[in-house]
């Protein structure tokens, strides 16, 4: 069974209006307590956010008018095997820092070839700003600084089948883009087939290099361009 051989890890922020970081210029989280136990015999919050508030996965229609939206896509594009990439080294020398293609390389001579239609998930430590301006890292002009993937790097993944018809790019940042690309040219790139993105992702300290798979969960709505998401690591026990 499932249960004997993986333990499940949440990758999830909680989402609080009081500490929530949110992406510049997206709706603010908010939560208002419409019912009491003492008043209605019952308890009940009106949440009000964005799409891609706090830990999130994008579809394919966030930047491709004519791609699966998230009520288009297949249960199987939600459930994809990982691989982390450890990149808190070159993110901390520097905040605009991309992960380049030898990077890509050096994983496969340390941990073996990577699985086709895959999830790769960038580990930058950015986890430690949530819930601070330094999550967003803005300069004084507004421009965001954050570590993410070249286009290089993507390409590369794609012409490999790493992303294949299926697979992801993971961070626990605002995106894969780097933070000073405001044209996102990774995501436009990852947003083909039905591949498609998680951000914001936390606990990935307790993600394996290899060998666990990622569950992006969360309500599906019509023509949505993702989801809020409760997003799950199954870790083979032989990992811990």
């Amino acid at each position: 069974m499932l249960s004997r051989d993986y333990r499940l890890i949440s990758l999830a922020h909680v989402n609080d209006p009081a500490t929530s970081s949110v992406f510049p210029g997206d709706p603010p989280f908010q939560l208002t307590t419409v019912a009491t136990i003492e008043r209605d015999g019952f308890y009940l919050q009106y949440v009000q956010q964005g799409e891609h508030t706090g830990t999130h996965w994008g579809a394919p229609v966030h930047f491709h008018a004519n791609e699966a939206a998230a009520d288009e896509l297949d249960p199987e594009d939600l459930f994809l095997p990982a691989i982390k990439l450890d990149f808190r080294a070159q993110s901390a020398a520097h905040a605009d820092a991309a992960v380049t293609v030898a990077d890509l390389d050096a994983w496969v001579a340390r941990h073996g070839p990577m699985p086709q239609e895959a999830a790769v998930i960038l580990w930058t430590g950015w986890e430690s700003r949530w819930g601070s301006p330094g999550f967003a890292h803005a300069d004084a002009e507004g421009g965001m600084h954050h570590p993410g993937f070249s286009v290089a790097a993507v390409e590369a993944l794609l012409a490999r089948g790493v992303l294949g018809r299926r697979g992801a790019l993971g961070t626990d940042t605002f995106s894969p883009d780097v933070g000073t690309d405001a044209t996102y040219s990774v995501s436009k790139l990852l947003y083909r087939e039905h591949r498609i993105s998680l951000e914001v992702l936390a606990n990935l300290e307790n993600l394996p290099a290899q060998g666990a798979y990622v569950l992006a969960g969360g309500p599906i709505h019509r023509r949505g361009s993702g989801s809020t998401a409760t997003v799950f690591a199954f870790v083979p026990k032989a990992n811990r």
